[in-house]
């Protein structure tokens, strides 16, 4: 009866903590669908959190935070557009860049914008919004219906997504892009700005999951604070065969283990937390393992396209 009791809040928790994962995974199977292998948005998230925090802390809005987030993920997309798209430049090599970047770049805009000191200043974050009526429902209102914003935002961005990938001339273009853009170039499809259009848009999709997780988890900004969930969210569209709906069951599946892990160290289970706090990504990599080998990824992602 404890359990079931507290099973609502199992549930909130484990969709707060899969947002992140989804947004990025969202913004990552727009960039690979457009052909193009990004593995930057660890980095992409870390910018996109101490951004919103600075634009939470010097206008007082959460909203202004997240388009200050949104920006820098633009930039950010953009930065790799033109590396990967214009200059052909390996793409997993620039990923690997931009984490790195994310990583020296937070940590010292942070200092430069808020110091050294110990004190932290005050920020406006999210909050939750209750559904009138549903939230009131036993485990189910609390689980489902008792959120920060950026939740409710993340999840109906999945059929919004679907939608546009797969009913849309606009999706239709896109993937074409992904699968074979030499075909896709004779139809008239601008191949270059589709790949730059993507990588933008995405990278400002994964930016909303970094700027969730410093304004709405976390409530602050702290160095390497994303810890891995970039490169889980990589593991996520691969688990979930590239589709919107496949990203969110792997979102959910994986941020399962540290619901589990809470539960283990409530109960007194014994186990050393530093165990615990492998449940996630030990998950992570036997879902790549089992599954990896059956998603089917966009014929030409990761290679670099050459008009004529």
């Amino acid at each position: 009866m404890a359990f079931f009791d507290s099973l609502g809040g199992y549930i909130n928790t484990d969709i707060s903590l899969a947002t992140p994962i989804l947004l990025a995974g969202l913004g990552l199977l727009i960039i690979n669908r457009a052909g193009l292998l990004n593995i930057g948005a660890e980095g992409t998230m870390l910018i996109a959190t101490i951004m919103a925090v600075y634009g939470s802390y010097i206008s007082g809005s959460v909203w202004v935070g997240l388009i200050f987030a949104m920006v820098s993920g633009a930039a950010v997309g953009a930065l790799f557009a033109l590396l990967t798209v214009t200059l052909r430049a390996n793409q997993t090599v620039v990923g690997a860049a931009i984490n790195v970047l994310g990583s020296g770049l937070s940590a010292t805009l942070f200092r430069i914008m808020f110091g050294v000191s110990s004190e932290v200043p005050a920020i406006d974050v999210f909050r939750v919004w209750k559904i009138p009526g549903l939230s009131a429902i036993p485990v189910i209102g609390e689980g489902l219906f008792s959120h920060m914003p950026m939740v409710y935002i993340a999840f109906l961005l999945v059929p919004v997504m679907s939608y546009f990938l797969f009913k849309t001339q606009a999706g239709l273009n896109l993937r074409s892009v992904g699968e074979n853009p030499k075909v896709a170039d004779t139809l008239g499809i601008n191949v270059y700005r589709t790949q730059y259009i993507a990588a933008i848009v995405g990278s400002m999709i994964i930016a909303l999951g970094g700027a969730f997780m410093s304004t709405g988890l976390t409530k602050f900004f702290s160095e390497e604070m994303v810890s891995g969930r970039g490169y889980i969210a990589l593991a996520a569209v691969v688990f979930g065969r590239y589709k919107p709906s496949g990203i969110m069951g792997a979102a959910m599946v994986f941020m399962a283990g540290i619901v589990i892990a809470n539960i283990l160290m409530a109960q007194g289970a014994g186990i050393p937390y530093q165990f615990l706090n492998m449940i996630p990504y030990v998950l992570t990599v036997i879902a790549l393992a089992a599954f990896a080998h059956s998603a089917v990824a966009p014929a030409a992602l990761g290679k670099p396209y050459k008009r004529g």
